[in-house]
C-alpha cells in the first residue's frame, strides 16, 4: 500500500498550502489526502492545491468531509449537507481522487428525543443517495469509524450493518487504527470488512481519548492491526492523521517522526517495500 498524509497536519505551520504539500513530498510520502472545504476556498486556492500536488508528484487519494447534518432531523439541514457533499464529490473528481472520506457524526440528545432507529435510517437514505452520485463520477465514499460512544459508526458491527443497509457498491468503509484501539475493537474483527474497506488512517493515542499522535508516542499495538489490514488486500493508501504538535515550531520534526515510525511499521508488516 502507499503511505500518505492528511494535509491538515500542516495547519499550525503558519505557512501556505503549497508549503505543506512540498514538505509532504520532501519527507517521503507517496500520496496525500486533502482536508479543505470547497465552500470556503476561492478558485485560486482550489487550483493551487491540485497544481502543487501535481508538481510534487503526490496523487490526491482522498478528500475528508465532516457532514454531521446528513443525520440531522431537519429536512432542510439534510438537503444543505447533501448539496455540500456533492460539491465535495465534484472537487474529488476534479482532483482525480479515489474517494471521499465521510464523517457522519453522533446520535443527538443522547438518543432520548429522536429515536436512534430513525436517525440511522436518515443516514442510510442520505448516504445511499450520495453513493449514487459518487458512482456516477467514478468515485467511492469511505465511511469513518469513530470511537465515540454515541457515534453512528463506532465499531465494526455498526459499520457492517450500515453498509448492508445502504447496499451500494460505491459506499465502503475507512479503517482508522487508533479509533479501533479506542473502541476496543480486536484486530480479528476486521475480517468482517473483507471487500468493504478501501482506505486506512493510522495514528497513535494514549488509550483514553482521541489523540492522532505519531506512532510510538502512545499505546496502540500496531502489528496485529496491520496484519489484519494486510489480509484485506486493500488497493489503496494508508494515510497518517496527525493532530497538532505540542511544539508548533517543530511541526516538520513531528511529521517526519510520524513518517519514519509508520514507514518502519509498514515495512515490517509487508505493507510497503524498502524506500
Amino acid at each position: 500500500m502507499k503511505l500518505g498524509l492528511i494535509n491538515s497536519a500542516w495547519a499550525q505551520s503558519g505557512k501556505d498550502t503549497a508549503y505543506g504539500i512540498r514538505m509532504t513530498k520532501e519527507i517521503g510520502f507517496d500520496t496525500i489526502d486533502i482536508f479543505t472545504d470547497p465552500l470556503e476556498i476561492d478558485v485560486k486556492e482550489r487550483r493551487r492545491i491540485k497544481r502543487e500536488c501535481d508538481q510534487a508528484g503526490l496523487p490526491i487519494i482522498s478528500l475528508a468531509c465532516v457532514a454531521v447534518g446528513l443525520i440531522d432531523f431537519n429536512p432542510s439541514v439534510q438537503k444543505f449537507h447533501l448539496d455540500r457533499c456533492r460539491v465535495f464529490l465534484n472537487l474529488a473528481y476534479e482532483y482525480e481522487a479515489k474517494n471521499l472520506l465521510l464523517v457522519l457524526g453522533e446520535y443527538i440528545w443522547e438518543q432520548q428525543v429522536i429515536p436512534p432507529a430513525e436517525q440511522w435510517q436518515i443516514g442510510v437514505r442520505n448516504v445511499r443517495n450520495l453513493g449514487r452520485y459518487a458512482a456516477d463520477l467514478g468515485l467511492q465514499i469511505a465511511l469513518e469509524l469513530e470511537p465515540f460512544k454515541l457515534s453512528l459508526l463506532n465499531n465494526v458491527d455498526s459499520m457492517v450493518r450500515f453498509l448492508e443497509a445502504v447496499n451500494h457498491p460505491a459506499v465502503k468503509a475507512n479503517i482508522d487504527v487508533s479509533h479501533l484501539h479506542l473502541s476496543h475493537t480486536r484486530p480479528e474483527e476486521l475480517a468482517r470488512l473483507q471487500d468493504q474497506a478501501i482506505h486506512v488512517h493510522i495514528s497513535d493515542c494514549d488509550g483514553r481519548v482521541h489523540g492522532d499522535l505519531p506512532p510510538g508516542r502512545g499505546v496502540v499495538d500496531f502489528p496485529p492491526y496491520l496484519q489484519a489490514i494486510k489480509a484485506l488486500s486493500i488497493d489503496g493508501a494508508i494515510s497518517i492523521e496527525l493532530e497538532y504538535s505540542p511544539e508548533p515550531d517543530k511541526i516538520v520534526d513531528w511529521v517526519r517522526e510520524a513518517y519514519q515510525a509508520t514507514d518502519q511499521l509498514l515495512q515490517k508488516a509487508g505493507l510497503r517495500g524498502p524506500r
